[in-house]
């Protein structure tokens, strides 16, 4: 750079690839009386699903609150799995023109130890073959894996220009409208505000104007997020809050492993470092429990500044500690929600309104996009969504089927947080530390837990294997190489954390369900709703309703 010539302000040069708006189509004049698929919240999962459908011949609404691009501190890195998922439902260039960045591995930092794994290739998860069946998911479709011994990456980015990207394809679809619109309620057949017992037959929303309006349609998908409006009246959600995290956005530092995830297993709980563009990383500090410090006497800072900022590595303080200078420190609750699918005909949940998990190993679009592709799989079969007594019998089908692989992504999120905090007494250390070490000898010990966190390899027996390797390897090392009565009573204490750590969670998602599928209780409806279902009839049309 010439002497005199001045730098470029980062957030200008980062500012080019921000996205604009995207318009809503507000004509009414050429709705249909009945949409095909209304969706409800143009996030990842609504914006993807309002694609496929339209690409499949249906006539879907989108409808979201606020079309401008969101500013979200999660949601920024995409695993393989959901990079796979992402292909399949014909969006892969949704991370183009974006300043993605692609990631390669993780990185795992503890008391000044490092641990570097990569994501499996395909023909470490076990052949072609197996590799190919593992990156189908759940849906049993072929996708666009790579083959043998090419790389798999995931992709880190701005989550509102990803999300901006994936309506803008929705809103170019065949068939699909996208319009700003608020949902108030569920309406049944004749527009009136849905109630137990009746079918869903579509939405009250209020427009862009500022009128309220019905749309009818044959399908409605709940994809409201995280702070559903409708979640409860389509299951009976358990929602709770373990943590928050505390984002900052560091520019000039370049981390020490490029392209990874880095993970610091600090106390009380990890801190996150991964790219979110080519000049900028994100640092998310995850603080335990359902109320952070005060940001507005100091307390937080403080905490950042005297607690977190001496173990993040060294190269990384100085922009941390800029980033805290300057103010550029936000929060936002870590929630996990499991759900009981209440089966309503003519509706479903999908994404953050039906299912979290804890956001620390960034497998909640993969579980959505795969959830997507799977619901639209099908749905393909049917020839018109029209009959809500078959389109109910496919969507109970999907709970059932989403089971296993998203359950095996959920518990593995929330066990290891829960691995990876600092805890009381001298067990919970010993697993923690036989975690980094177990994952650092790397081979099958590294390449199996990685599969499972990429979504590239999500079974539940896998993870159950790994997990118990990791308690038994604890154990193996209090044992070696002689036993001692304080070994063997400190072994059986990691024995019993784990098992306090992974069955309660498993028990949320339903044994049977996540291991034996088969032998699960299949949703179906009752006498008295099937019958209601099939005489289900639409009353009017899209109207605007008296003000």
């Amino acid at each position: 750079m010439g002497k005199g010539a001045r730098q470029e302000d980062p957030e200008v040069a980062q500012a080019c690839f921000d996205l604009p708006p995207i318009p809503s189509q507000d004509d009414t004049a050429t709705d249909p009386q009945v949409w095909d698929v209304i969706v409800v919240g143009a996030g990842v999962a609504g914006a993807a699903l309002a694609h496929q459908q339209g690409l499949d011949g249906r006539r879907v609404l989108l409808l979201e609150r606020d079309l401008a691009q969101p500013d979200r501190i999660v949601g920024e890195l995409l695993q393989p799995g959901g990079v796979l998922a992402l292909e399949r439902l014909g969006l892969g260039g949704a991370v183009d023109g974006i300043d993605a960045q692609p990631v390669v591995g993780y990185c795992m930092f503890k008391g000044g130890r490092e641990a570097c794994i990569a994501y499996p290739t395909p023909a470490e998860l076990g052949g072609p073959a197996a590799a190919a069946a593992a990156c189908r998911g759940p849906t049993g479709s072929a996708s666009a894996a790579p083959a043998g011994d090419a790389p798999v990456t995931g992709f880190s980015f701005h989550n509102g220009r990803f999300v901006q990207r994936l309506r803008a394809a929705a809103a170019a679809a065949p068939g699909v409208t996208l319009r700003r619109g608020t949902v108030r309620a569920l309406v049944d057949d004749a527009g009136a505000d849905w109630e137990e017992g009746r079918v869903v037959t579509g939405v009250r929303y209020r427009a862009g104007d500022g009128g309220e309006r019905v749309a009818l349609g044959h399908l409605t998908v709940v994809c409201d997020g995280m702070y559903s409006a409708l979640r409860s009246k389509l299951a009976v959600p358990d929602l709770r809050t373990p943590s928050h995290f505390i984002g900052l956005k560091l520019h000039g530092c370049t981390l020490p492993h490029p392209h990874h995830g880095h993970v610091i297993l600090a106390d009380p709980s990890p801190i996150l470092f991964y790219p979110i563009s080519s000049h900028e990383v994100r640092c998310l500090v995850d603080y335990p429990g359902e109320a952070l410090p005060s940001s507005t006497n100091g307390d937080l800072a403080a905490h950042l500044r005297d607690v977190v900022a001496p173990q993040v590595p060294a190269q990384l303080r100085p922009a941390f500690l800029e980033a805290l200078a300057a103010g550029r420190v936000r929060a936002m609750a870590n929630k996990q929600l499991t759900s009981a699918p209440l089966h309503v005909p003519g509706a479903l949940l999908l994404g953050d309104a039906f299912n979290m998990r804890h956001p620390l190993t960034g497998g909640g679009m993969t579980v959505a996009l795969a959830d997507t592709a799977l619901l639209c799989d099908m749905l393909r079969p049917l020839p018109d969504l029209a009959r809500a007594a078959a389109t109910s019998d496919a969507t109970a089908a999907f709970y059932v089927r989403r089971k296993p692989w998203a359950a095996t992504i959920n518990t593995l999120a929330n066990a290891l947080y829960r691995v990876f905090c600092a805890g009381p007494g001298e067990a919970h250390e010993a697993m923690r530390s036989a975690c980094f070490d177990y994952l650092a000898r790397g081979g099958e010990c590294a390449r199996g837990p990685i599969g499972l966190l990429s979504g590239l390899n999500p079974r539940p027996s896998i993870l159950a294997a790994h997990f118990f390797s990791v308690a038994l390897f604890g154990v193996g090392r209090l044992l070696y190489p002689r036993p001692t009565l304080r070994g063997l009573w400190t072994g059986l204490a990691i024995i019993y954390a784990a098992c306090c750590i992974i069955f309660p969670i498993i028990a949320k998602e339903g044994f049977r369900a996540v291991f034996a599928p088969s032998m699960a209780p299949q949703p179906r409806l009752s006498g008295a709703m099937r019958k209601v279902a099939s005489e289900a009839r639409f009353v009017g049309s899209s109207v605007k309703l008296a003000q």
